[in-house]
């Protein structure tokens, strides 16, 4: 038995790969919950349940996604271009932290919101540039693997913020908490639904999603950065610019890990802590191997990995089950979406 590498990959095979491994990875993941002792199919009930059932549901479902997109899109656009970003925790805390030091300029409250917001999303974004271009100019100068500094700044970044938020930027009403003093109401976006967390930074994501992919399939830069991914040699030898294109694909990737940050304070938080990210940076990870690099799978590899999440808790709470089944299903996602991709790309032959 060998394997044989596919002359061109069919597009039904390229666009069924993700929904086998996600329903393997519901098999497998199945299997654990009947250990546990409840019935996988109940389990998966209760989980759409918990994500879509109610209004509350159904809206944090959604504010949990909005950062997912960005982060998956983050680390699809530089893995499509062979940019290996694995930083987006750390850009993601650096956006954020970027939003609230502007939120602290006093003339920032004088501004008319739209403004207020456009200012610190593009602080935010530019934090999470300056965090990944610096591993990408060690690449392009010395050889460095981005794969080991973007990795290890994601520790340096937490740390940073937890450095401000407990020393110069603490808000000194928070009764001790570590956490920044909270960035003035017309930097905050506006929500979508009433009484719940669901913001405009959901619409900011989907249009973003939609831009990328235009960009990528449309555009000279995004040819040049998949002729990048594909083959560097062949793109430098058809005049395209790789340093130039990858610094770019890095401004690109770092902004959206770092916007993600910024909406996520500016549209739930208002503050900056510790614990503002539930690993939304490793997560945007997962999500890009899941969407296959497409910045419109994101947003469904997105939601998947939100309605796991959110759904999780409430079934958890019904059969007794540790809501980590989400962690582990999301992960065995990514493993089946690998080998999914690997046999879109081959076929076995006796």
């Amino acid at each position: 038995m060998r394997f044989e590498r596919r002359e061109r990959p069919s597009r039904a095979l390229s666009v069924l790969a993700p929904l086998g491994a996600i329903v393997a990875a519901l098999l497998v993941a199945g299997v654990l919950i009947a250990i546990a002792g409840a019935n996988p199919l109940t389990a998966y009930a209760l989980i759409l349940d918990g994500a879509f059932g109610s209004r509350l549901g159904f809206s944090e479902t959604l504010t949990r996604t909005t950062p997912l997109i960005l982060t998956g899109l983050a680390a699809a656009v530089a893995f499509r271009a062979r940019v290996w970003n694995i930083g987006g925790e750390g850009q993601f805390y650096l956006g954020a932290l970027a939003v609230a030091a502007i939120g602290m300029v006093p003339a920032l409250a004088g501004l008319p919101s739209p403004l207020a917001i456009l200012v610190c999303a593009a602080a935010g974004a530019a934090a999470g540039m300056v965090l990944l271009l610096v591993p990408l100019g060690l690449r392009l100068r010395f050889g460095v693997d981005e794969v080991v500094t973007t990795l290890l700044l994601n520790f340096v970044a937490v740390l940073f913020v937890s450095l401000m938020i407990e020393g110069p930027m603490k808000d000194p009403l928070a009764f001790g908490w570590p956490q920044s003093v909270p960035i003035p109401d017309n930097a905050i976006l506006p929500t979508l639904m009433d009484r719940t967390r669901l913001h405009a930074g959901l619409l900011i994501a989907l249009a973003l999603a939609v831009a990328v992919w235009w960009v990528q399939a449309r555009s000279v830069f995004g040819l040049g950065a998949r002729a990048a991914g594909l083959s560097p040699r062949a793109a430098a030898f058809a005049g395209v610019p790789l340093a130039r294109t990858l610094l770019l694909v890095g401004c690109l990737s770092g902004g959206l890990a770092g916007l993600a940050g910024a909406v996520e304070v500016m549209g739930v938080k208002a503050y900056v802590t510790t614990d503002l990210s539930p690993n939304y940076g490793y997560s945007g990870i997962v999500i890009a191997m899941l969407a296959n690099l497409n910045p419109l799978g994101v947003i469904a590899a997105a939601l998947f990995s939100a309605v796991m999440f959110v759904g999780a808790d409430s079934m958890s709470r019904a059969l007794s089950i540790p809501s980590y089944i989400a962690d582990v299903t999301v992960a065995l996602s990514l493993l089946t979406m690998l080998v999914a991709i690997f046999l879109t790309q081959y076929r076995i032959r006796r």
